[in-house]
């Protein structure tokens, strides 16, 4: 308000001094002078005239000013909340890593982009009896703590993602095959060393198999998973807690 009220004065003042210079440069031409009632209309009228007018306009304009800034940050808030939804639908609630369909169109863009790299399939061993054994809650932590740790493990490139249930999938960019056995091993390490605890206490024992698959430039995502999903089954049916490529 204080901007306003100084922008209108110094209009106001302008606004007399353009007429006092009006006045005294053309009522002399004309044979008058500028005194008495003259002088008092010279300076009160710009006065009268221009501090309402102008006082409404700057008014207005800050009104306006604010109400664009208003805008602005709706706009940016709305644009913020809307990836921060789009960022939310892509992600598994429980693990926070990608939900089923947001790996499969990665692993997609990643084919199609010519990228080569290593796919694992992951399960988590004897799930089912976790659950039956000690509880959902605690098969949701065995979720959650496998998660992170992918996650943890992964570089920024990587995929990491929850295909269903206890079975999660990992695309290495442009690793080589070795560095794809091992991560897989670090992994399956990792797993196994986690101190996962039921809500009465009892530690529960985790592993993990993991079916690898190498994918060479321009691979068929599908097939990918699938022969890493061959794989996996090999890795369960040799006990569990290894790694098949």
């Amino acid at each position: 308000m204080y901007g306003i009220l100084g922008k209108t004065l110094a209009v106001a003042v302008l606004s007399v001094l353009a007429s006092l210079a009006i006045s005294f440069a053309f009522v002399p031409m004309l044979g008058g002078r500028v005194a008495g009632a003259g002088l008092v209309m010279t300076i009160a009228c710009p006065i009268a005239i221009s501090i309402p007018a102008s006082f409404l306009h700057f008014y207005q304009s800050e009104k306006l000013h604010l109400a664009h800034a208003a805008l602005g940050r709706t706009t940016r808030e709305l644009a913020d909340a809307y990836a921060r939804l789009q960022e939310q639908a892509r992600r598994d609630a429980l693990t926070g890593v990608l939900n089923r369909a947001a790996f499969m169109a990665g692993l997609d863009a990643e084919a199609r982009a010519g990228t080569h790299g290593g796919l694992l399939f992951l399960d988590i061993d004897h799930f089912k009896a976790i659950n039956d054994r000690f509880g959902h809650a605690a098969g949701d932590a065995a979720l959650a703590r496998v998660g992170a740790l992918l996650s943890s493990l992964a570089r920024d490139a990587d995929l990491v993602g929850r295909l269903g249930g206890e079975e999660f999938g990992l695309f290495l960019r442009e690793a080589s095959p070795e560095r794809m056995l091992d991560h897989s091993q670090a992994i399956r390490e990792a797993v196994e060393a986690i101190d996962l605890r039921a809500p009465d206490g009892t530690p529960v024992a985790l592993g993990i198999s993991i079916g690898a698959f190498h994918c060479p430039p321009r691979f068929a995502p599908a097939e990918a998973l699938a022969a890493a999903d061959r794989n996996l089954y090999r890795a369960k049916a040799m006990g569990r807690n290894t790694v098949v490529a």
